[in-house]
């Protein structure tokens, strides 16, 4: 699926977009897609509410569909959290597709 798109593809979006801009709605994307969500001007762990410091972040059950995966710069230096939210059939078509797990192995 991620080999499939090629440097053009990717080009010709952003520059579609540009020109007619459009914000994602979940609810209208195609269910063989994925989507990396984040931002890193949004210092999570930085933050303490008085409750004190975060020690994991995870996104509100409305902000999830399947087929969501969200990186975010981890509690220690240099580290990551990765939340992924995946039905069990869409697990299942990850864990048995080789393109993919040779991709995260390597």
């Amino acid at each position: 699926m991620v080999a499939s798109r090629g440097h053009e593809q990717v080009k010709d979006f952003y520059e579609n977009w540009v020109k007619k801009p459009e914000l994602l709605k979940f609810d209208s994307l195609p269910k063989n897609h994925f989507v990396l969500i984040n931002s890193p001007r949004f210092d999570v762990y930085g933050n303490d509410f008085g409750w004190g410091k975060p020690v994991a972040v995870r996104s509100g059950k409305g902000n999830r569909f399947d087929g969501k995966i969200t990186i975010s710069a981890g509690v220690e230096e240099g580290s990551v959290d990765i939340e992924a939210c995946l039905s069990p059939q869409t697990l299942h078509a990850v864990a048995e597709d080789v393109e993919f797990r040779a991709s995260i192995c390597s």
